[in-house]
């Protein structure tokens, strides 16, 4: 599985690198200070910031009792110190890194000697806040079989409601050389229990058992409610304070993880050391895990379209390639069919090419989207036709040889494609008039392909559908991921988010495409959706809909309904469909079946509109 956070022999390189750029907090100056002839107690190790006053300094006997020992990954194990001081900001537990399987169980008394370090997960790029630890211990027990501290309660009376202080601008944005205020921020009272014996009662899921044996759960049941039970990310104030990752120490073979959606209840006392690390932030480790109570979630299913409307859909597919097993495509037809209730056309995103990630220099999805058309018929729903542009080899982004595109499926015996002069991987489409309306130069066609904003990223795909006499633009997306963005728990606050400037751009792209067919014709039919990943309050969205041109859909549905994806405990909005003004009157449904579950389809939820053209 999984390491939590694996560590290496190159630990004190780099925290003597993290110390010269300035990036974490403290000083040799502040480490001799510290130093005393008193013993050294865990409060000293962790101080009031949340660098470690004694970083990169030798220790001797430091004492404690051992809560947790982590045998696989990032091996070690806590230890806390039951007589606790009076500073709620300095914490009482540490991290005892020992590469090496520990020899010590949990009740044993012990004095660790060894080195005080500051462990960033996923590296000094990444913006992670630090792991004080101890590395390269000599360990001796004392005594076995003692209690363990009380374990200090986490809830909705203990977690702040405001998230993090802004970060220092003298220190580049950084909260690492602050003063904790545990009782003022969430991510300072976390920071003040960092290593400690910790604890939740019964708490609901917001975030489904991934691959990786973790889970999220809130512990502020009502921050944020999402319709089906998770919480809702509805700007970048509102982090929910409440989420917190969980995983267990007992090792998959000798414990499986609990299997858990969106909704269902961590039921009873969930203890051990909170710990942080690169994927989610601050963990609490279970020593003792809550019993799964499930719910009564279910997949949804749309309304189907009246006679007279226009359903579009879009539906990220994740990487779906001939090589993926038949019950993939089965199970993601089933879903168009069922759950999407056959839609008209059907954008979908992360089509691979015709050998999935080899990297041969295939680029053709002929086999991939024949097996997904037969999939779909074999399941009870429509003969899809496809459009499509296959991009150049290796010019796109995605998974390396994978060759990813965004393609059209539509039902011919409900909507008609318009074919005009086929465009290529490098020809841009442009907006043209036929018989004194707009129209495309390509279709289907892509939006302006030699944009620098496209460098290695999908390009979008435009098409042409006549319903019922009516034309309709479809414009499909897929914009840059959000891959080099900090954590919400980045020690910069607020975090920095590098992936938003290509974003941005490419939605101006996109925005000035759009408004070229309005000049010609305002009144127009104009859909512009995908996976624009990005949050319906981005910088992202307001540049797609500048000047009025299009709007998120997704803003008709109530706050607690706006979501397509669920990223550590936060339900939010990646997908989404985008209308012209002269659709004034459209249904809009953000289809829930695959991102509040475990078990998925793809990582992303379908969207809908209905409309009369």
């Amino acid at each position: 599985m999984r390491s939590s956070h694996p560590r290496s022999a190159a630990v004190a390189a780099l925290v003597a690198t993290a110390l010269a750029t300035g990036l974490l907090a403290g000083s040799a100056d502040a480490a001799e200070g510290a130093v005393s002839a008193d013993p050294i107690r865990i409060h000293d190790i962790q101080g009031t910031t949340r660098i470690s006053p004694l970083n990169g300094k030798p220790v001797t006997d430091v004492e404690g009792i051992v809560t947790g020992v982590r045998t696989y990954g990032s091996r070690g194990f806590w230890i806390q110190d039951p007589d606790a001081d009076d500073n709620d900001a300095t914490s009482e537990g540490v991290f005892v890194f020992t590469n090496a399987v520990p020899t010590v169980a949990v009740g044993d008394a012990v004095k660790v000697s060894g080195t005080v370090g500051e462990y960033i997960p996923g590296g000094l790029t990444s913006g992670n806040q630090s792991v004080t630890q101890i590395s390269k211990p000599t360990v001796t027990v004392v005594s076995s079989g003692n209690a363990l501290p009380e374990a200090t309660a986490i809830n909705e009376y203990t977690v702040p409601a405001e998230y993090a202080p802004a970060g220092d601008p003298a220190a580049g944005g950084s909260i690492n050389g602050l003063t904790l205020e545990p009782a003022r921020y969430a991510l300072d009272h976390y920071e003040s229990l960092e290593g400690m014996n910790v604890k939740i009662g019964t708490s609901r899921v917001v975030g489904a058992t991934d691959p990786y044996a973790e889970l999220w759960v809130t512990v502020k049941g009502w921050e944020n409610t999402a319709k089906r039970g998770g919480t809702v990310y509805g700007s970048y104030e509102s982090q929910n304070t409440g989420r917190l990752q969980i995983q267990q120490l007992a090792p998959l073979a000798q414990q499986l993880f609990p299997v858990a959606n969106v909704g269902d209840r961590l039921t009873g006392t969930t203890e051990g050391p909170l710990d942080f690390n690169q994927f989610g932030g601050y963990t609490l480790v279970a020593r003792t895990l809550g019993t799964v109570k499930a719910g009564t979630l279910a997949p949804e299913k749309t309304k189907p379209q009246a006679e007279q409307e226009l359903a579009v859909a879009t539906y990220n597919v994740e990487n779906l390639d001939p090589t993926d097993p038949q019950e993939k495509f089965d199970a993601l037809a089933k879903a168009v069919v069922e759950n999407l209730a056959s839609p008209d056309v059907l954008a979908l995103e992360e089509i691979q090419d015709d050998n999935g990630a080899k990297n041969d220099g295939t680029v053709s999805a002929e086999q991939t989207l024949a097996k997904f058309t037969a999939a779909i018929s074999a399941a009870g729903g429509p003969a899809y036709q496809w459009r499509t542009v296959n991009p150049e080899d290796k010019k796109d982004g995605g998974e390396p040889g994978g060759n990813i595109r965004q393609v059209f499926l539509f039902n011919p015996a409900r909507v008609s494609f318009t074919e005009r002069a086929p465009g290529d991987a490098v020809t841009a489409t442009g907006v043209t008039k036929v018989n004194g309306k707009a129209a495309l130069s390509h279709s289907p066609g892509r939006v302006d392909p030699a944009n620098p904003a496209w460098a290695d990223s999908r390009k979008p795909l435009a098409g042409e559908f006549v319903f019922r006499g009516k034309t309709v633009f479809v414009i499909a997306n897929h914009f840059g991921s959000k891959g080099g963005d900090e954590g919400l728990t980045s020690h910069h606050q607020p975090p920095v988010r590098s992936s938003e400037a290509k974003r941005l751009q490419q939605a101006q792209a996109v925005n000035g495409f759009v408004k070229q067919i309005l000049a010609e014709d305002k009144n127009a039919n104009v859909l512009v959706l995908g996976d624009i990943n990005d949050f319906e309050f981005s910088a992202t969205t307001d540049a797609l809909a500048d000047g009025g041109a299009l709007y998120p859909a997704i803003k008709s549905l109530p706050k607690a309904e706006r979501y397509s994806y669920v990223y550590q405990g936060n339900a939010q909005v990646l997908d989404q469909i985008l209308t012209s003004p002269a659709i004034k009157k459209f249904t809009y449904d953000s289809v829930h079946i695959n991102a509040e579950f475990s078990a998925q389809n793809s990582d992303h939820d379908p969207q809908v509109l209905r409309f009369r053209p």
